[in-house]
Order: structure tokens, then C-alpha cells, then sequence
């Protein structure tokens, strides 16, 4: 079985590169401690720093700004559609909730309105940590402010690519990029059980359900699960024990 030819190139990409970009924003390495502790500090003594648990909703209102401490949020949507020349769907009939991406720690977000469609964001691990403010507050950390916009460029530079990859004709190309993608910028690197020197290839941090990646490329709970079996059986994936979907380092 051939995999699309661009879905194939985007593969390409120089991961440890990808990656380092990736986590140079979720882990703060690129600014002062000094600056995201500060801001830290402030949003305690502001009321404005909360702790969830898996799966609990965030009380996100649009015009605020997002920023995750600790932990990792799952974005999440549905749209009301008024389908009148459906004769299948009544109006305002919601459809299934669609699994959006995530957001690692360190990494802002923000939640934007636009009838029909509802955001909502929700803890994808226990003990995950949000702090929030008004975009008027980061006026006090002008280097910070840099960092948040250069943040969401970057964010929506991957969108594009989702995009791209949710493009694709076949359910197992787009199933294959969703996976690529998601690695590539959370992943983190997966070592040989006997020799940690042993880089076998990079894994996503946290469990997605089969249902969960069903939503996001268009598909069923069934249907990723077979082609999710299809992609063990030719070494492209690999799943560890805990349902931590892996990506086994390319072979010449």
C-alpha cells in the first residue's frame, strides 16, 4: 500500500528540528525563568491560576488569554448547522464533537466565538494547570508578549498542515499525518528499554482514544481501528503498553 505522495514528503521534515521548536515553547526553555516565574506569581496573587482533573471542562470566556502551566488541554468543537436540504438532520442539530488538537505546557490559547460553531477547551491530563488573563495584561511583560505571539503563529502555521492532512482522499493517509503531525510536535523521544542510548523513534505523551481520532480526521471509532492495526502490522506506528501511540524511527 502506497501512502499519498505529499502526505509522504511532509513526512520528510527534519524532526529533531520540529521538535525543537516544539518544546523550545512548551517548556519555556527560550525565555527568562525569572519572567514565567513572575508571571506565575501574579496570576496566584490575581486569582487567576486553577488546577483540574482529567477530562473537566475549562471555563474559558472569549477575549481572554490562556496560558497552560503544567499538564496538557484537549480543544474540542461542534457545530449547530441548519441543514434545510437534509432531510436527515433537523435545524440546529448538533454534530459530534470534533477533537481539535492539543495544548501543551506552556503554550497559550484562546477561545473564539462564531455562531455556529462552539469551542470549549477540557484537561486532557490530571493536575493540568491554566493560568488567564486580558491581552491588555501582558502590556506588563513585553518581552513575554513576543513569546505569546510568536506562539500563535506557530500554532497556526501547524494548522495549515492539519489541514493539508485532512485533505487527503484516503481515511489511512489522513489517519497516518493526523498521527505524524501530533508526534511531531508533542512528541517526545522513545528509548530502547536496555540502552536509553538506543533512540528508537518519538512517542505522543498522552492516550488518544480511537473515537477521539475518529472526530479529527473524519472517520469512525471502527474504521481507526482497523486501519490503526493496518499501520502496526507495516511498522509504521508502534503502540506501547499504556496506549501510547509511537513513531518508529524511519530505516534506511
Amino acid at each position: 500500500m502506497a501512502f499519498s505522495s505529499n502526505i509522504y514528503q511532509s513526512q520528510q521534515l527534519d524532526k529533531n528540528s520540529d521538535l525543537s521548536v516544539s518544546n523550545s515553547i512548551s517548556t519555556g526553555t527560550s525565555r527568562p525563568f525569572l519572567t514565567w516565574q513572575l508571571i506565575i506569581d501574579w496570576a496566584e496573587e490575581h486569582y487567576r491560576s486553577r488546577t483540574f482533573n482529567k477530562d473537566e471542562k475549562i471555563p474559558a470566556r472569549p477575549g481572554l488569554l490562556y496560558l497552560v502551566q503544567k499538564g496538557s488541554i484537549r480543544l474540542t468543537g461542534n457545530a449547530h448547522l441548519k441543514a434545510s436540504k437534509s432531510k436527515s438532520l433537523k435545524d440546529n442539530d448538533p454534530l459530534d464533537e470534533a477533537f481539535l488538537g492539543f495544548v501543551g505546557a506552556g503554550q497559550p490559547f484562546e477561545l473564539v466565538v462564531q455562531s455556529p460553531f462552539t469551542l470549549q477547551a477540557m484537561a486532557h491530563t490530571d493536575q493540568t494547570t491554566v493560568l488567564w488573563m486580558y491581552w491588555h495584561d501582558l502590556d506588563n511583560w513585553p518581552h513575554f508578549r513576543r513569546e505569546v505571539l510568536d506562539a500563535f503563529r506557530y500554532q497556526h502555521q501547524r494548522k495549515l498542515l492539519w489541514l493539508s492532512t485532512l485533505g487527503q482522499r484516503a481515511t489511512i493517509d489522513r489517519l497516518y499525518g493526523f498521527l505524524s503531525l501530533l508526534i511531531e510536535e508533542y512528541g517526545e523521544v522513545w528509548v530502547h528499554k536496555n540502552d536509553p542510548n538506543i533512540v528508537l523513534g518519538y512517542y505522543l505523551p498522552w492516550p488518544l482514544t480511537h473515537a477521539q481520532i475518529g472526530s479529527a480526521i473524519g472517520s469512525t471509532r471502527v474504521t481507526v481501528t482497523r486501519l490503526m492495526g493496518k499501520l502496526r502490522m507495516q511498522g509504521l506506528i508502534y503502540v506501547q503498553d499504556d496506549n501510547l501511540i509511537c513513531l518508529p524511527n524511519k530505516t534506511e
